[in-house]
C-alpha cells in the first residue's frame, strides 16, 4: 500500500497558507488563483486552521456575511487533523471519511510539508487497484513482462 510520502513525491508539496486576519476575499482570491479547495491558516510557524470552500459556503455564503469584511480566522476550521509521511493511503482514506473532512496536511517534526485531497487519496487507490489487476490479468495470461 502506498504512503502519503509516495503520494506527495507523485502530486508534490506545494500548500498553499495564508495568515488569519486575512479577509476571506482574498484566501477565496489565493484558492481560485492555484486552483485548491483549502488553505491552510497559519499563525507564526503554527498550524492555526484550516480554510475551505466548505467553510465559505457554511459560514459565510448562507449566514449573510460579508466576504470583504470577515476574517478567515472567524470562519476557518480550528480542529485540523494532520498526518505524517508514514501514514498509509488507507488510514488516510479512513481518517477522512470518519472524521468528514476532505484535506489533510502533512507534517514531519511539526513542520508544515503539503497537503493531500480526498482526490488526490481516491486516486492513489483507483492508481493501486489498477496495477494489481493489470498483473492478476498477466498472470492469469501468462503475460509476464
Amino acid at each position: 500500500m502506498d504512503s502519503v510520502r509516495t503520494l506527495l513525491e507523485t502530486k508534490g508539496s506545494a500548500v498553499f497558507t495564508v495568515g488569519p486576519e486575512l479577509p476571506v476575499i482574498d484566501a477565496l482570491n489565493v484558492m481560485a488563483d492555484h486552483n485548491v479547495g483549502a488553505l491552510i491558516v497559519v499563525s507564526g510557524s503554527d498550524i492555526a486552521g484550516i480554510f475551505s470552500e466548505r467553510d465559505y459556503a457554511r459560514k459565510v455564503a448562507l449566514r449573510g456575511r460579508s466576504e470583504g469584511t470577515t476574517v478567515v480566522k472567524d470562519v476557518m476550521t480550528k480542529d485540523v487533523f494532520t498526518v505524517t509521511t508514514e501514514y498509509s493511503i488507507d488510514a488516510c482514506m479512513a481518517l477522512m471519511t470518519a472524521k468528514h473532512i476532505r484535506h489533510l496536511p502533512v507534517v514531519e517534526s511539526g513542520r508544515l510539508i503539503g497537503m493531500i485531497s480526498i482526490g488526490d487519496v481516491v486516486k492513489s487507490v483507483i492508481a493501486e487497484r489498477e496495477q494489481t489487476i493489470q498483473q492478476l490479468t498477466n498472470y492469469i495470461t501468462g503475460n509476464r513482462t
